[in-house]
């Protein structure tokens, strides 16, 4: 099992940064076939081999996530799109 950690700064008002969490899970969501939901200011996800959550800090995103056995060997790729997208919601 592999783990992923990434925090992604941001300029954005928590209410923007709210909003764009949420397209980012709507596109990981298409890719990976994700289920979400919000805690607080913590947006849970999970899916087939993959379990995790996207923190909403003050100036910052926090992704966390634990890859299943098949995920953990793409690694590399989940990790390049889940920053690609952070970068192209959040600035």
């Amino acid at each position: 099992m592999s783990n992923i950690d990434i925090r992604h700064a941001h300029a954005l008002p928590a209410d923007g940064a709210r909003q764009a969490i949420e397209e980012v899970a709507a596109k990981l969501s298409e890719r990976f076939g994700l289920q979400s939901s919000w805690v607080g200011d913590v947006l849970n996800f999970n899916g087939s081999g993959v379990d995790g959550a996207i923190e909403l800090q003050p100036g910052a995103v926090r992704v966390t996530a634990k890859l299943g056995f098949l995920l953990s060997a793409m690694k590399g790729m989940v990790e390049s799109e889940i920053q690609r997208v952070l970068q192209e919601k959040l600035g």
